[in-house]
């Protein structure tokens, strides 16, 4: 059910619409009527929520215009139909300035209010679904951003004998998924990841000449240092003594 307040000075005719027209039965509630503007904002600013407002336009204190206006310009979320014995077309132009939803001339006939709010009902509906829809997917990116920074902060802490299995063990992902999910995320793979993060911490530990190339070897997770050779060599170009003896690599 969506919310609806009829505002219009003329108690008859609010007691008409509100009573003679079959709102339930197209989605819609009456959630309250007013007088004029004036009313309609105190009664909005006071009640949780108020989705379209039909509006009379001719008002004392605050005309249907000025409500519209005021509905637009402080950015509230509210649909608004005119509801109007004036042809005048100065007043349909304001209407569009104000974005609002449709002119209904009075008297209101019954299929003309049908048709409006049958489409009114129907752009709430869509403008909900893509509400939830843009909900969802920033939800997701912020899950799939948590869940990345999650595997990257375990590879950084456990990187000597990081695993595959364990990772997915952290963020209860199966294995195979999550080698998919992590190299569509980053563009690497999960093993190429820990391999990178190996060769830097290893490269860095080279800069300190106590360490044995045998011992950065095994620090960095490596129990036979010629496989640990043969990776430093695959990424940087050269060997670990080459690359320590040598310029800084790239």
């Amino acid at each position: 059910m969506y919310n609806l307040l009829i505002v219009d000075d003329e108690t008859e005719t609010r007691e008409a619409l509100s009573s003679y027209f079959p709102w339930n039965e197209i989605g819609f509630h009456i959630i309250g009527q007013a007088g004029n503007g004036r009313e309609a904002l105190r009664f909005i600013e006071g009640e949780e929520r108020v989705d379209i407002v039909l509006t009379d336009i001719k008002m004392p204190v605050m005309t249907g215009i000025e409500l519209a206006e005021d509905l637009y310009r402080s950015k509230r979320d509210i649909k608004v139909v005119f509801l109007s014995g004036y042809r005048d077309f100065e007043y349909a132009q304001q209407a569009l300035h104000y974005r609002v939803s449709n002119y209904v001339l009075k008297p209101a006939k019954y299929h003309v209010l049908l048709d409006v709010f049958v489409k009114l009902r129907e752009e709430l509906e869509a403008g909900n679904v893509e509400k939830e829809r843009s909900a969802a997917e920033d939800l997701q990116g912020s899950d799939e951003s948590f869940i990345i920074r999650q595997i990257k902060d375990y590879v950084t802490s456990h990187y000597q004998n990081a695993s595959l299995e364990q990772a997915a063990r952290l963020v209860h992902m199966n294995a195979n998924y999550l080698s998919f999910f992590f190299k569509q995320k980053t563009g690497r793979n999960f093993s190429d990841y820990v391999i990178q993060h190996k060769m830097e911490v290893a490269a860095g530990l080279l800069q300190d000449m106590s360490f044995k190339t045998y011992t950065v070897s095994e620090m960095v997770g490596y129990s036979n240092a010629k496989n640990f050779t043969r990776t430093f060599k695959s990424y940087y170009g050269k060997t670990p003594s080459e690359y320590r003896n040598g310029p800084a690599a790239p």
